[in-house]
């Protein structure tokens, strides 16, 4: 497999040519979106993840642990949007045991599976083209569903996260996120610490204020600047 992640002079000396010439070509990748700068090298841009089945396999600990602390900072809210993917699905095994009335809004049909055995909760389900793969719904439908509401907290994961902002690997999936987004009062993103520096086919946000990165490892580095420059804050919990 192709390592990922490359530093400056690793490329010139298997390449032969000198590192300005490097970061001069690795500077014309970034511009094209088909890899992410970092300090001293490049990151391969990540365009596709494997299937939610698959994911939710993966980084079990730090995903139920991120869920967890979601759960905490939550507060009362009589409305919740929550996008798709494995982090959120954990979020919502954790919140399903909630004993007060909430309306969930979501586009994830696993996501409405798991809440619809809590009694308390009333669960929206958006319409929209169905992505079998994903277990979502997506389209011009879904984001103009989403768009008659405002709720103060959506609930997200990202396929990456990077210096440019929060990054989803699916295209319809992404277009649904950025609208999740625009009409929410605050953000909260799950995502463990392997989408560290990780830019996926759709940036759907910028950070800004409004956002708060759960994740199981402090951000560093550019990522850290860019968060705190746009106004972000990381909440950073112990796996275990």
């Amino acid at each position: 497999m192709l390592n990922p992640s490359l530093r400056v002079h690793q490329l010139a000396e298997a390449l032969e040519v000198s590192t300005e010439t490097v970061r001069r070509d690795l500077a014309e990748l970034d511009e094209g979106g088909k890899i992410n700068r970092t300090y001293g090298g490049a990151v391969r841009t990540q365009r596709f993840e494997p299937a939610l089945s698959e994911r939710l396999q993966l980084k079990v600990n730090e995903r139920q642990a991120i869920a967890r602390r979601a759960l905490e900072m939550l507060g009362n809210y009589e409305t919740l949007l929550i996008g798709g993917g494995a982090t959120t699905l954990h979020f919502a095994r954790a919140i399903r045991q909630l004993q007060h009335p909430m309306t969930v809004i979501t586009p994830a049909y696993g996501v409405a599976q798991e809440l619809s055995h809590n009694p308390f909760f009333e669960v929206f389900c958006l319409p929209g083209t169905f992505d079998g793969r994903e277990g979502l719904v997506c389209g011009p439908q879904t984001i103009k569903a989403i768009e008659r509401f405002q709720v103060p907290v959506a609930v997200l994961g990202a396929s990456g996260v990077n210096r440019e902002g929060i990054s989803e690997a699916l295209l319809s999936a992404g277009q649904v996120y950025e609208a999740m987004t625009a009409i929410a009062d605050q953000v909260f993103v799950l995502a463990d610490s392997s989408k560290f520096n990780k830019r996926a086919l759709t940036l759907f946000s910028p950070w800004s204020e409004k956002h708060t990165l759960l994740t199981n490892e402090q951000p560093a580095g550019e990522l850290l600047s860019a968060m705190t420059d746009g106004g972000a804050h990381a909440e950073v919990v112990d796996a275990g």
